[in-house]
């Protein structure tokens, strides 16, 4: 996709929604970087359940641990893979209060050496948090930016490199959302919406469906 080209994608998409917003449920930073560590291979909605109570009597480092990996555990055992989440959550807590004075840091590096963190949920932490404008890879992003032919890549850290090449400055604070809610709305992964899609012209997919 040429670079007019995916302006006009992206100023279709602001033009559509303008202020773009994740769909996890959060308070601080620390209560969004845990819910992006839970959200590894689970739905934004199942999440959301879960971590409403847990948010409600943790909301901190300090009140996670307090409340142990077996609170943890029982708040998130709705969500697929909890055991191994629940440690996760225990173990970055305590790496937070012992690195980090408690604090969520604004850090890519410092992200990714906590306990279930990679660089998606590091990528999520500084947009959301931070204002950061990164581009974090998910499933949805992934498919979108290989299907249009936007950013084709075999690994979602090829895609990522091309999308902070070719996405004019103008729309990187949040083109991880635009794409991400594209690909779950619209560009659906067995049967896209192509019929509904405000940017199938600009599009590379060959096999459109009406």
């Amino acid at each position: 996709m040429k670079s007019d080209a995916i302006d006009e994608f992206f100023s279709r998409l602001s033009a559509l929604n303008p202020e773009p917003k994740g769909e996890l449920e959060y308070k601080n930073p620390f209560t969004l970087l845990v819910a992006v560590v839970l959200s590894a291979q689970a739905t934004d909605i199942g999440v959301n359940k879960a971590t409403r109570g847990l948010f409600a009597v943790a909301d901190t480092p300090e009140k996670m641990l307090a409340l142990g990996e077996a609170g943890v555990r029982d708040h998130i055992k709705t969500i697929g893979l909890f055991n191994a989440k629940a440690k996760n959550v225990i173990a970055l807590s305590q790496l937070l209060i012992a690195k980090h004075g408690g604090e969520v840091p604004a850090d890519r590096d410092a992200l990714v050496e906590l306990p279930g963190v990679g660089r998606k949920t590091a990528n999520v932490v500084l947009n959301i948090a931070f204002g950061q404008p990164t581009i974090a890879v998910d499933t949805h992003l992934f498919r979108v930016s290989n299907r249009t032919g936007m950013a084709p890549g075999k690994t979602p850290e090829e895609v990522e490199r091309k999308l902070e090449k070719k996405i004019p400055a103008k729309w990187k604070l949040h083109a991880h959302h635009w794409l991400i809610l594209h690909g779950r709305y619209i560009c659906k992964a067995r049967k896209p919406d192509c019929a509904l899609c405000p940017v199938m012209d600009l599009c590379g997919f060959k096999a459109k469906v009406f």
